[in-house]
């Protein structure tokens, strides 16, 4: 089965999605993810779509959702590089995507990871790459 790549970034996790999106696909991140912030103990998760062209409800609930775990784990979440077209979509469709922070590319969204994690108690960048 097809998977989504969760690279590892000091307390970070990366998701670039540069594939189209399907259900099965999308559950299985949702999963991979969950498992992956629990075995590291990630403190953030940036989920890179620029790819993507087209979202459905099902899509932007799994990216809700995934925000919502990711919280529960003790990991924010930021979503950068979503397009106008999906961003448009989204809103027609109701989807409020409560709980994810967006940002316009990955600087800006690992910047607005770093923020966060400096800002929460006990907050902390050792080990993060640089970008």
């Amino acid at each position: 089965m097809e998977r989504i790549p969760i690279l590892q970034m000091g307390d970070f996790l990366l998701v670039t999605i540069q594939v189209d999106m399907h259900d099965r696909l999308a559950m299985a991140l949702q999963d991979d993810l969950t498992n992956r912030i629990n075995r590291t103990s990630a403190r953030g998760v940036l989920i890179d779509i620029s790819a993507l062209e087209i979202v459905d409800s099902f899509i932007g609930r799994i990216l809700g959702n995934i925000a919502k775990m990711s919280r529960v784990l003790d990991a924010e979440t930021v979503v950068v590089g979503m397009q106008p077209a999906v961003a448009i979509t989204l809103v027609e469709l109701g989807l409020s995507l409560t709980g994810i922070r967006t940002a316009l590319n990955v600087e800006k969204g690992m910047a607005l990871l770093r923020k966060s994690l400096e800002a929460s108690p006990g907050g902390s960048i050792d080990g993060l790459a640089e970008v």
